[in-house]
This record gives C-alpha cells, sequence and structure tokens, in this order.
C-alpha cells in the first residue's frame, strides 16, 4: 500500500493534543451550514452571487493562531476547498478561486504564516469532493442529484478528468507553502445507494487513484500524516460528531486516531445555529479523547468577513483558561493503566497520574489499585494539597467504618466546595 509515517511524526502528532479546525469557503455567506448547496440542491448559478460577494475585508489569520494558541491549541487545519469547489488560494488550473473574487488575494498563505508564528502545526484539509467542476459526475450527494435534465448533460462527464484536477491541487499545496504537519482528505462514499435502493454512484479510492495521491503527497512532504478518508488506510482515523467508547483500532490494533468535533453542529458559519456546546463539554470531550490515547480537532466556522463568531472567541478563552491550569494533564498526556472511579478519566504522563472528576464526590474519593502506590496528591489549579487515606481496612468514617474498601484502593479526603473550575484534575504523584 503506502509506507508508514515517520516515528517522530506520530509522537508530535500524539503530543500536540489538541488542535483547531477551521471550515471557511462560500457558505460563509449565506450563513446556513457548509453544505448548504446541496441541502438547498442549488446550482451553479445560485451559488455565484456568494463568489461575487466574496469580500473577507477582516481577515486576520494572526488572530485566529494567538484565540487557537491562547486556547490551548497545538495545531490548525484549514479547509483549503471545500465540497463546493471554492479554492482559497491561488490555484494554477482553476478560476473558481478567491484569486478570481473582489476580494483576489491568496488566503492560505497568510494562514499558514500566522499559524507557525504562534508556533502552531499547519494542516491543510481538501476536500476529494467538488459540486462546481464540469467533470464531476452527478451523484446520491451532488446538489443536482434530483434535476434530471441536469443528470442528462452530465453523462459524459469523466471523473479521472477530475482525480488529474484533484492531484494537481493537492501538489500545489504541498509544494507552494513549506512543510505541512497534515494532509486530511474528505471524503469517500463507494457504494452508496439511495434510500431507495438504487445505485448512488458513490466514489472511492479508484475514482481518486488513491495509492498513487497518498504516494505524491509522501514524496512531497515525507514528514506529513494523512487520514483516513481515502477508502484506503491513512495515519491516523478521524471519528467525526461523536466521542468513541475506547481507543479506536483496527483489526484489533490501537490506532492514531482524532476526533473532529464542532462547537454548535455545524462545519460552516451558520448564523441562526444555537445548538452550542458549553465549554465545560467540550474541556470533558478533550479530556475523554487524551484518556482513549486520542486527540480533539475543534472547529470554528468563521464569518464571510473574515472573523471567529464572538461566541466563538468565548468558548475557545474559556477552554484557554482551563487549559492554562491544567494543560500539563493533557499535553503529551497518554493513557493510564488504572481504572478510574465512576465519572471521571485517567491520563498520565511518567509517574504523574491525572484524575478528571467530571463529578464531584462528596467528601472523599476511591481510588482502586492505588493503595500504597501514591507519594502525594494534589489539585491541579492551584497545587494544594489532597490528603490520603489508606493501608487502613478500618479506617474511619462519620461514627462507623469505610465498608467496601479494599486495602488496594487509595481514597482521597476531598473539600466540600468543587474547585472553581470547568473541570477539576488532582495530580497523583506515583
Amino acid at each position: 500500500m503506502t509506507d508508514a509515517p515517520p516515528a517522530h511524526s506520530v509522537e508530535k502528532f500524539r503530543d500536540w493534543r489538541f488542535g483547531l479546525f477551521v471550515h471557511w469557503g462560500l457558505y460563509a455567506l449565506p450563513a446556513r451550514h457548509e453544505w448548504v448547496k446541496n441541502r438547498e440542491q442549488l446550482t451553479d448559478e445560485d451559488y455565484q452571487p456568494y463568489f461575487d460577494h466574496f469580500e473577507p475585508d477582516l481577515y486576520d489569520p494572526a488572530k485566529w493562531a494567538r484565540a487557537a494558541r491562547e486556547a490551548g491549541m497545538k495545531y490548525a487545519v484549514l479547509t483549503t476547498k471545500h465540497h463546493e469547489g471554492f479554492c482559497l488560494w491561488d490555484s494554477e488550473v482553476s478560476d473558481y478561486t478567491v484569486a478570481k473574487t473582489a476580494w483576489g488575494k491568496d488566503l492560505v498563505g497568510p494562514f499558514v504564516e500566522a499559524c507557525r508564528a504562534e508556533g502552531l502545526g499547519v494542516g491543510f484539509y481538501h476536500s476529494l469532493i467538488d459540486w462546481h467542476h464540469p467533470e464531476f459526475p452527478i451523484d446520491l450527494v451532488h446538489p443536482q442529484r434530483d434535476d434530471e435534465e441536469a443528470i442528462a448533460k452530465a453523462a459524459g462527464r469523466d471523473i479521472q478528468v477530475y482525480a488529474d484536477y484533484l492531484h494537481a491541487q493537492t501538489r500545489e499545496l504541498l509544494t507552494n507553502y513549506g512543510p505541512i504537519d497534515i494532509m486530511w482528505f474528505d471524503f469517500s462514499y463507494p457504494g452508496r445507494k439511495y434510500p431507495d435502493g438504487r445505485d448512488g454512484h458513490g466514489k472511492g479510492r479508484d475514482d481518486w487513484r488513491s495509492v498513487e495521491l497518498m504516494a505524491m503527497v509522501r514524496e512531497l512532504q515525507p514528514d506529513i500524516l494523512i487520514n483516513d478518508r481515502l477508502d484506503i488506510p491513512g495515519d491516523f482515523v478521524t471519528p467525526e460528531q461523536y466521542q468513541p467508547d475506547g481507543p479506536m483500532q483496527r483489526d484489533g490494533v490501537p490506532v492514531l486516531w482524532e476526533a473532529c468535533q464542532t462547537l454548535n453542529g455545524s462545519w460552516g458559519y451558520d448564523r441562526d445555529n444555537l445548538d452550542w456546546k458549553s465549554p465545560e463539554l467540550l474541556v470533558k470531550m478533550l479530556i475523554d479523547s487524551v484518556s482513549k490515547d486520542g486527540n480533539l480537532l475543534l472547529n470554528v466556522g468563521p464569518t464571510g468577513r473574515g472573523e471567529f463568531d464572538p461566541r466563538a472567541l468565548a468558548t475557545l478563552a474559556d477552554i484557554g483558561g482551563w487549559m492554562r491550569l491544567h494543560e500539563r494533564s493533557i499535553r503529551g498526556a497518554r493513557p493510564s493503566e488504572y481504572t478510574p472511579p465512576v465519572d471521571a478519566r485517567y491520563t498520565q504522563k511518567g509517574n504523574r497520574l491525572y484524575l478528571h472528576l467530571f463529578s464531584w464526590p462528596m467528601g472523599h474519593v476511591h481510588l482502586a489499585g492505588l493503595g500504597g502506590k501514591v507519594k502525594y496528591a494534589q489539585l491541579l489549579n492551584d497545587a494544594s494539597e489532597i490528603k490520603r487515606i489508606e493501608n487502613d481496612p478500618h479506617r474511619t468514617a462519620q461514627n462507623t467504618t469505610m465498608g467496601g474498601v479494599s486495602a488496594d484502593v487509595l481514597t482521597l479526603k476531598l473539600p466540600i466546595q468543587k474547585p472553581n473550575v470547568l473541570v477539576p484534575v488532582i495530580e497523583l504523584f506515583l
């Protein structure tokens, strides 16, 4: 198939743990979800006003990168082209690019420079699908899927001509912007059918020439990581909009993985969407990912003028406040062999074990398997000591003994008041 990526790239990715996803394109103008062209079955003519009026005059990628870094993120992935086909750089093989809009300037280069200035790794998302390209066949996810006249006119389209275009654009992206850490392709759907059972003309590895494409990516960027959506195994897997119940595996073997998640259910800017996740929930999702040896890639959809929504910035700032105090339980952390108590997660870094308490217990928390193994315990947010109770099968509680607590259990005595942080973390020195 293809060579594996360098081990140092894998470990760097695992150390990062938390990244920014940015979905940005013409769909920011209708502001009704990034699949608006598909959902509303818009034609190219219907969609043209968004191209004609794309003018991101407030675009300042330095602000994006700073917000990401201050949130505790270590890398950022930008949609260079989404399914609508619009390119955020001046592609030599297309006129459907930002360079041909009234704005007229490359958006990718400044993004890359801003990320590097803040010490962030850089990734490119690139759609395998293209609803604007004249040779991309109409299928079950195409906006014109129910337009019989359009389907008849498209009968002679050649997916391999489109694949040449896909490869040429990928080469541009991986040649023009220096070292790139991640190539995030999206997505394959071979064999997919319509609900009534008709052939949906789904597309996969043969349509994209995925083996050839991946080999080119490796040749151009030897240190890069490639995701798993080319319909062939990639370097990491990408659960989307859900949290797996354990470490991800392929054929029973653990694999590198990254959960990609939204702030409000939409990837692109969606003005009227109010389904915002709380900062507490998002922090718990980050912790949950790391406890299962995964990363979290959290998305922001900028507005048509090029800014992050104030609600997104506020959420990132809240996460950043938590990360400032608790980063060492996340950055470079790995899963632990110990089993945490109910509604908690462990991460571990060397001899430091981190207990993340999703629910604050009353008075005590009991840690199985840690009796006699912990030298010191403290709350991570303020380094205040947490008292340990162990090695006493008759340890006392109010007028009785603690029933059901075996000798290999470490009991921690907690304050009644939960610390004023989104998720409290106890640092245990083994």
